[in-house]
């Protein structure tokens, strides 16, 4: 028997013994998944400073996206701005259950003065998020891009604090993705206020 006829007789063998029994273990790629839900227990102060600060702002850029993908004229723009939504909404939830694992709050000191030395602050305020709401056409879209540079910027100043200064392998591996993706979502917003 050749070998590919070889491996789908012994699949074949293998679901049809399957039927009247127990349910088979989920695949390994579930259980790799699941795992990596799970930031483990080893962390530092500078891992929670992260997360915590990051949380804050993964919610501002939420704000302002959604806008965003209200707002803006262009396609590509409101493209963008989804595709932010769903990964920023996903990191956002992974945080918040790593801070949880910890038994650490979400919530951080958004004193002016308090983490600017971490890149985390100075933040898009309510002053320019009540104007970019306001703001209408190739106005808010330029406000937006202005705006989301800026903040896109500030996550990767803090991706590098804690690829640095972190311990945790999962916050740090965490930050390492959205100091590249936030890099690569520069580079778009730059080429769409060039265009």
């Amino acid at each position: 028997m050749r070998p590919r006829h070889a491996a789908v007789v012994i699949a074949a063998a293998l679901l049809l013994g399957a039927c009247g029994t127990t349910p088979a273990a989920p695949p390994a790629t579930v259980v790799a998944t699941e795992a990596a839900l799970q930031a483990g227990g080893a962390h530092n102060d500078t891992d929670v400073m992260y997360l915590q600060m990051m949380v804050a702002h993964h919610e501002q850029g939420l704000e302002m996206v959604r806008l965003a993908e209200k707002g803006a004229s262009r396609a590509e723009l409101k493209t963008l701005a989804k595709a932010i939504d769903v990964t920023q909404s996903d990191e956002l939830k992974l945080m918040t259950g790593w801070l949880g694992q910890w038994s650490k709050p979400t919530t951080v000191d958004h004193a002016p003065s308090a983490h600017a030395d971490h890149g985390g602050l100075p933040a898009t305020g309510p002053e320019e998020i009540a104007a970019l709401r306001k703001a209408k056409g190739a106005k808010f879209e330029t406000a937006f891009l202005s705006l989301f540079v800026a903040h896109q910027h500030n996550a990767v100043e803090m991706a590098k604090m804690e690829t640095t200064q972190g311990s945790n392998t999962e916050a740090k591996a965490l930050a390492e993705r959205v100091r590249l993706s936030r890099t690569d979502q520069i580079r778009q917003m730059l080429k769409l206020m060039n265009s």
